[in-house]
């Protein structure tokens, strides 16, 4: 006797199709799982045997062989018990076949026969859509069905419920009501009329934006106020953003309801958890920021051979992994803000403390960010202490609200003209967008040769121009536009 059920691995970031495949035949007792299983797979042969039971339902006392095709794929994760129990009882003749047509099933099962979740329910959502396929597994797949769009979910809560329904869809679990998530507001930081110019400008093109200055200048504080600023999610990159938290076992509510991603990661952040890795392949920091902000607070003391990792992602938006058990492609288009101190004891340029530094020191500790990776920083900024007045001042600056509707027009007007914003034109299409006068060309020429700008410099500085331009919606970028680029590009930091 013999059953099919159909299911879905997690390969990245997206769900391949595995049909797990039921042999029952006459022999000695034995149960036995092929096709690559990790594991966590072969153990849910005393999980499925155990929920069997617990349910209600008979185990079969003779041989017992369970495929998991195609064979050459790894399969991983605890997901398959749910389809390994119910190809089991098709093949035993206890649940009819027709329950399970067309159907893909995923779901951990405890000892008890409850069904329970697994990472990348979302995943698995958008594969069943991709098949043309309905879904059955537990409550928590109905929300993934929901935000997939399109798909039908037959939710599950007890393993006994896949005989005793009908048919319909049971009453759904759902989770309790959430406040709104408050982001904090701009108007929290006194002063700092540049680098909340800075970041204004990295939200309206997203700009990568490297921030200096000593302890206690506000750094942090900016950073934090950067989601504020940047409009919700669309649909897409909402499915896309959740996708990557889904498949990395994260909470992807907030995400759907449209909040950008902020990310910060510890400075002793390994090169895996940066960009991804493990086993199985997991999406790093980067991924996980996508459609959002990675904030690297004393870029400094990351390892040197994690900060190089950045470089080709800024550039492409993806994170291409290359393992023994193949290439794994992961979304990591995020805006990058970094921050550090301009020396060790971080009071280089400071006005009223002194630096205790010698200038080899503080090259040595510069150095540590690389110049390929420096390069790639849109926006530098110094960030001073505010004077204590602007501290205790009651008139506050502009608050996150007012700065939005600013990027957000400017955004608009960019997607509007150009379809797509300014930190991702380049080539000829970023000139066109430019329309640089003589007067700009030329002054972009000698700031080139007089600081040394690299061809990535040029661009770069370009690119914020025209952002510059969408943020007073002007058709082409001016010497005025240019001059406050380059002033941010070219800014002393010490």
């Amino acid at each position: 006797m013999q059953a099919t059920v159909m299911t879905a691995t997690l390969h990245g970031v997206e769900a391949m199709p595995v049909e797990v495949q039921a042999d029952v035949a006459n022999g000695l007792p034995s149960f036995t799982i092929v096709g690559l299983p990790d594991a966590a797979l072969q153990e849910s042969r005393d999980r499925v045997r155990s929920a069997l039971r617990a349910a209600g339902y008979e185990f079969p006392s003779c041989r017992v062989l369970v495929n998991l095709a195609p064979a050459l794929l790894r399969k991983h994760g605890t997901g398959f018990d749910l389809p390994i129990a119910l190809a089991v009882l098709t093949a035993t003749r206890q649940l009819p076949e027709e329950r399970i047509e067309g159907t893909v099933v995923v779901g951990e099962l405890g000892l008890d026969g409850s069904v329970r979740p697994v990472h990348g329910l979302l995943a698995f959502a958008l594969a069943a859509r991709r098949f043309g396929m309905s879904l059955l597994g537990p409550h928590e797949l109905a929300d993934a069905a929901d935000a997939a769009g399109g798909v039908s979910c037959r939710p599950l809560a007890h393993l006994r419920e896949i005989t005793a329904e009908a048919g319909g869809r049971p009453p759904q679990k759902r989770a309790p009501a959430r406040s709104p998530v408050r982001v904090p507001d701009l108007a929290d930081v006194a002063g700092q009329p540049t680098a909340r110019r800075a970041l204004e400008i990295a939200a309206a093109g997203g700009h990568n934006l490297l921030m200096v200055g000593p302890p206690g200048s506000g750094k942090t504080m900016l950073a934090q106020r950067m989601p504020g600023i940047l409009p919700p999610l669309t649909s897409d990159e909402r499915l896309e953003t959740a996708l990557v938290y889904s498949v990395s076992g994260l909470d992807e509510r907030t995400i759907l309801e449209g909040v950008r991603p902020f990310r910060s990661p510890h400075h002793s952040c390994s090169i895996a958890g940066l960009v991804g890795g493990g086993s199985p392949v997991r999406p790093g920091e980067m991924s996980l920021a996508h459609n959002g902000v990675l904030y690297l607070d004393e870029i400094p003391q990351f390892a040197p051979s994690a900060l190089q990792a950045l470089r080709g992602p800024m550039e492409e938006g993806t994170v291409a992994l290359v393992r023994a058990e193949g290439r794994f492609v992961f979304p990591a288009r995020f805006t990058l803000i970094a921050s550090m101190n301009p020396c060790p004891c971080g009071f280089a340029g400071d006005r009223q403390r002194p630096c205790s530094c010698t200038g080899p020191t503080i090259a040595r500790y510069m150095a540590r960010i690389g110049g390929p990776l420096f390069d790639r920083m849109d926006l530098v900024v110094r960030v001073d202490r505010p004077d204590p007045s602007a501290i205790v001042a009651i008139d506050r600056g502009e608050p996150t609200a007012e700065v939005r509707e600013r990027v957000i027009a400017a955004r608009q007007h960019a997607h509007a003209t150009r379809g797509c914003l300014s930190s991702r034109l380049s080539g000829a299409a970023l000139l066109d967008a430019c329309q640089l006068d003589h007067g700009a060309s030329r002054l972009l020429e000698q700031a080139a040769r007089v600081h040394h700008l690299s061809g990535r410099g040029i661009t770069r500085a370009l690119r914020t121009a025209r952002t510059i331009a969408d943020l007073q919606a002007a058709e082409r970028v001016s010497e005025e536009h240019l001059l406050e680029a380059l002033s941010f590009r070219l800014q002393e930091t010490a």
